[in-house]
């Protein structure tokens, strides 16, 4: 990495001098336009969705030593630490792993269809962001698959007019260490954008949770002409982590952060590329045409996957790798009408993923506390690859064409309606089985919607949406619990598995008062859910999984921004929400004490989540700032069965920095209170099972140091 950072040193000085502006080719970016509802530059209040757009200056202050600090300032959402930059999501939805986010880079998904996975954030370089976009709510429409509790959209940064250098170290006090730089500028028709970081963590507060992080971001432009350009990108990252686990009850209750485990681990490498030409027709029309390429390798021998039951002194785990390429493309046109202020995008796309999968069992020594009931730590006895727990390859092809339309009949009226068909093939070869097959999954997605802004201090909109996700590819071939190796019952696979569907009602809409000094947006959804993919717990801590029933998912989202004077700021956003089973079986045998969950609220579903701040820009001190930050997230449901809650928690966090000529000091102290608390409990169904904790970290202070050149 280190030449990495001098290759972008040097690349800074090459465009010391060079200040010429690159014009965009079709439209400016502005302030209050958002990209990812419509596939176009869209007014916000022209687009009949619940978006939040984080600012490239709310990701410059936040400073912050993982993506969830900064995604968790949108109104609704709870993105869950999981440690060391790994993470799930709530969106619409519980605080899940299961496949109902897109993760899109540039308009991109970063992973191909049925191959979702929950870490994906992780590989974010700040410096390398112009903004998010968070879109709640179904946008399968547009993005196809995944898109059903929402959509986040990664805006990268294109070459700056003016040419910029930028280096940043940041530490805390538990052996994290970061140092990042970025390099940017044009020369005559070129335009460049480098970025890389490096990270670290060593012997932190929790044991056994050591990790590296190496990234890096590359961006070539040229611009033929005032109507013709070509961006180039590449994205590499190298990621590998101890997995350190949850903690047990008493553990967790006496502040003794103790992995369980000390061979368990996740690493990961990455590489997407793609090279994009965009042509302009006029002011009124363009195409772009993108042929992209991913290549990912993930490793682990998880945590999560151990298997043990209460007083038994032997359990399992495994190993998995996970590994697939992409060859696709990309082509989209806009263009727009006279006629009723016509606005159409419509486009298609070609994904082919090779993929390869296998996971084999791995035989532990379980060391347990007094009493039995949970275990002091793991040791690994043996890997097993003769107990293969999955084991295929195959190719995934997925076509999809999408349209949608915007008219404006009206000056104050805008009517959406859009559509997109996805097509999902799978040829694999199922060596577990012995058996080769193709499985096939298609779905159309509808839209509609409307805005109607009657005044300059007022709007609304109202919108329809169909979500789906097919299930996960590793979920199908996976070894169900009981069946195939030595257990004497034939092999089976989860062959049965269904997309899940979605149906979401939404009205919402926006207030400004005082000259815009008070502004208020809010949305109401209900989201029905149709053969929805559940992991059921089972006694062993192994999951089964089902995609059968009925779920209903429905609250309100707020946001409430209010900026007396340039000094102050005060942002208050949250969401309250419920999600239920209605219909949703997960047992046959008689002998099972719970047969069905209808009428239960969903585990690891708070029903209130909110995210506030209060920022202070002294006048009388120019470049410095303060903040407070109180992040609230109330009690949920640790088990399927609502047998018990964990009570949530309140966590404050303050930032504070300093900037003169180019240089900014800055110090982050996370749970100031130094408040005892979990990011997520988890328990099985009976009456005996035991809490995990995904413990928080204790009060954290993130200090560093940022320079910044402009030429």
């Amino acid at each position: 990495m280190k030449k990495i950072f001098l290759a972008l040193m040097v690349l800074g000085q090459m465009s010391y001098g060079q200040n010429k502006k690159t014009d965009s080719l079709c439209v400016k970016l502005l302030d209050d336009v958002v990209i990812t509802s419509n596939r176009t530059l869209t007014r916000k209040t022209e687009t009949p969705v619940s978006i939040t757009k984080l600012s490239e200056k709310q990701i410059s202050e936040t400073k912050a030593a993982a993506v969830y600090e900064i995604v968790n300032k949108t109104p609704g959402v709870l993105m869950t630490n999981l440690g060391n930059e790994q993470h799930m999501m709530a969106i619409r939805q519980p605080m899940t792993t299961n496949s109902y986010y897109l993760y899109l880079e540039d308009g991109l998904p970063i992973r191909p269809m049925g191959v979702f996975n929950h870490n994906a954030l992780l590989e974010i370089n700040q410096f390398n962001l112009q903004n998010i976009e968070v879109v709640k709510g179904p946008v399968s429409s547009l993005y196809g698959p995944e898109a059903v509790g929402g959509a986040v959209n990664l805006i990268s940064k294109k070459p700056s007019d003016r040419n910029q250098i930028k280096i940043g170290y940041q530490a805390d006090q538990w052996g994290y260490h970061r140092f990042q730089t970025m390099a940017s500028g044009t020369v005559g028709k070129f335009g460049f954008h480098m970025a890389g970081l490096t990270s670290l963590q060593r012997n932190s507060w929790m044991t056994f949770s050591d990790y590296d992080k190496n990234n890096i971001n590359a961006r070539l432009d040229y611009t033929f002409s005032a109507n013709d350009k070509i961006v180039a990108t590449v994205f590499y990252g190298k990621y590998y982590s101890d997995m350190s686990g949850t903690v047990n009850e008493n553990d967790f209750n006496n502040r003794s952060y103790k992995s369980q485990t000390d061979f368990t681990y996740r690493k990961s490498d990455a590489l997407r590329t793609k090279l994009m030409y965009e042509h302009c027709w006029g002011q009124d029309k363009a195409t772009s045409v993108t042929a992209f390429l991913r290549d990912n390798k993930l490793g682990q021998n998880p945590s999560y996957a151990i298997k043990w039951k209460p007083g038994e002194s032997t359990a399992t785990g495994e190993i998995n790798s996970n590994n697939f390429k992409s060859y696709g493309l990309l082509v989209q046109h806009n263009q727009k009408f006279d006629f009723l202020n016509t606005t159409l995008v419509a486009g298609g796309l070609f994904d082919r993923s090779p993929i390869d999968y296998w996971a084999y069992q791995i035989d532990l020594k379980a060391n347990l506390n007094p009493g039995g009931q949970t275990v002091n730590y793991y040791e690994l006895l043996a890997e097993r690859p003769d107990i293969k727990l999955s084991e295929y390859n195959g190719t995934i092809y997925n076509y999809a064409g999408f349209t949608q339309v915007s008219v404006k009949p009206i000056e104050k009226l805008v009517v959406t309606v859009g559509g997109r068909f996805d097509q999902m093939n799978i040829d694999y070869n199922n060596t577990l089985a012995n058996s080769s097959g193709k499985k096939d999954f298609g779905q159309f997605t509808f839209k509609a919607g409307t805005n109607y802004n009657p005044f300059k201090t007022a709007g609304f909109y109202a919108n329809y949406a169909q979500g789906f996700a097919p299930p996960g590819v590793t979920s199908i071939f996976r070894l169900k619990p009981g069946t195939g190796g030595t257990t004497g019952v034939p092999a089976e696979f989860y062959y049965n598995l269904k997309e899940a569907t979605f149906n979401n009602y939404e009205v919402g809409g926006w207030l400004s008062f005082f000259d815009r000094k008070w502004n208020f947006e809010y949305a109401l959804y209900y989201m029905d859910g149709e053969n929805e993919l559940l992991n059921i717990r089972q006694p062993d801590n192994s999951f089964d999984y089902r995609s059968a029933g009925k779920t209903r998912h429905k609250g309100v989202e707020f946001a409430v921004n209010y900026k007396p004077s340039q000094q102050f700021n005060l942002r208050v956003g949250g969401t309250a929400a419920q999600h239920t089973f209605i219909d949703f079986e997960i047992s046959e045998k008689a002998s099972d004490p719970v047969k069905n969950l209808n009428g239960k609220e969903m585990p690891s579903a708070p029903k209130w989540v909110g995210n506030s701040e209060v920022s202070y820009y002294p006048k009388w001190l120019p470049n410095f700032r303060i903040a407070a930050e109180w992040q609230y997230v109330s009690s949920w449901y640790q088990d399927q069965v609502n047998m018990v809650k964990y009570e949530g928690y309140n966590v404050f966090n303050g930032r504070v920095a300093y900037k003169i000529k180019g240089i900014e000091a800055y110090l982050n102290v996370m749970n100031f209170t130094n408040k005892l608390y979990a990011y997520n409990v988890t328990r099985g169904n009976t009456s005996t099972s035991q809490p995990t904790y995904t413990a928080a970290a204790p009060r954290t202070f993130v200090f560093g140091l940022q320079y910044d050149l402009t030429l």
